[in-house]
């Protein structure tokens, strides 16, 4: 049956599938194909053979070993996402592919790209269903077998290469960067006069704050996505918290001409969860909106007792792209540049695997942003 295949650019691919008997015949090819087999094998690197439709017929053993199957037991027919467990695969009825975050998918676009003859190299990016992320590096190559269309889909885990990054740029970058500041404070302080000293120690004091909180999340980071991470709960009130987190980050340099506010409405709601890590979440939701903000503009905090949930928002004026939206809670998507785009993974990643919560956003060109994280009144017992 010939496939009616879209432009490489498209945002969508058909949702058709090969039929029982046709996916049989094709893997059938590869199956049999012994020389073929050893040579896939022979790499440590997970390698798939799609037919048109974008459907396995084909593995190597290093990702049955992986899943931990045997040949016979695995599901053919399954496409990539799908089979690595995307969360969004599944929001269509068409399947990995048919929906509109694959049209910002590395693997998506490297598929496409290979059924229309060119080889093609990208990186993918997979929040999949347990709440983990994965980094990968594809390859789709064009293959032809008794004049039907298939792809060699190469797949590389570059997850801990992201970290590294990640790493490097937090304690060789920002972390030294502060430090410096903090150095070239305490040279000052050698020769400052009794109000000068006054006012650098106080920064001094705000700065190694700022060095411990930022080395802190990171350990929180890598503690949460090991399941390593202790929730620790505590009574917190809502609206205190709010105060406390407005007057933490109206001293931030992020908040340079820019106004932060709580909103008059903001209710005073009891919830016992760990007060640590929700910091972190509504903290890094406050850097974001400071961030997008343009000068002269004003975020806005607020809570309220909804649907016997505590939520809270953080709204900023300025309106984020689609495709933006589509990757925000990506682990290492970052409108910022390479090695950034830990906040709203980690929002998501705390507020959804440790303190039973959810987090979400709305953003329109009319009434800007405002991400939004709601939690129980109480933190379940685990």
């Amino acid at each position: 049956m010939e496939i009616a295949f879209p432009a490489a650019s498209a945002a969508f691919a058909p949702a058709d599938r090969a039929a029982p008997a046709d996916l049989q015949r094709q893997a059938a090819y590869f199956a049999h194909d012994a020389l073929l087999g050893r040579l896939l094998n022979a790499v440590p690197d997970i390698f798939l053979i799609l037919n048109a439709h974008r459907q396995v017929v084909y593995t190597n053993d290093v990702l049955l070993e992986k899943m931990r199957v045997r040949r016979e037991e695995f599901g053919l027919g399954l496409r990539p996402g799908e089979l690595f467990g995307c969360v969004h695969a599944a929001e269509a009825d068409g399947g990995c592919g048919t929906t509109e975050f694959c049209r910002i998918c590395g693997a998506h676009q490297a598929v496409i790209t290979s059924l229309h003859g060119t080889r093609a190299t990208k990186e993918c990016r997979i929040s999949t269903r347990d709440g983990s992320a994965l980094d990968l590096q594809v390859t789709a190559t064009p293959l032809e077998i008794n004049g039907e269309a298939f792809t060699l889909f190469a797949v590389k885990d570059i997850s801990s290469e992201k970290r590294r990054r990640v790493l490097e740029r937090l304690f060789f970058h920002d972390l030294l960067n502060t430090a410096g500041v903090v150095m070239g404070l305490a040279e000052v302080l050698q020769d400052a006069s009794p109000d000068e000293i006054e006012l650098v120690r106080s920064r001094v004091f705000t700065l190694s704050l700022r060095l411990i909180d930022e080395i802190n999340a990171y350990r929180e980071l890598t503690e949460a996505e090991n399941d390593e991470l202790r929730v620790r709960p505590d009574l917190v009130d809502s609206r205190s918290l709010l105060r406390e987190l407005r007057d933490q980050y109206a001293a931030h340099e992020l908040a340079h001409e820019r106004g932060l506010v709580i909103a008059p409405d903001s209710q005073p709601v009891e919830l016992y969860t760990d007060p640590t890590l929700l910091r972190r979440v509504i903290g890094n939701m406050i850097k974001n909106a400071l961030e997008a903000c343009k000068p002269g503009q004003t975020v806005t905090l607020r809570c309220a007792l909804v649907e016997m949930a505590v939520e809270f928002s953080v709204h900023n004026p300025t309106y984020m792209p689609r495709t933006v939206q589509l990757q925000v809670f990506q682990r290492s998507f970052s409108t910022k540049g390479a090695g950034r785009g830990l906040g709203t993974y980690s929002m998501k990643l705390l507020s959804e695997r440790y303190l039973a919560g959810s987090v979400s956003f709305v953003s329109t060109p009319e009434d800007g942003t405002t991400f939004f994280a709601r939690y129980p009144l109480e933190l379940p017992a685990t």
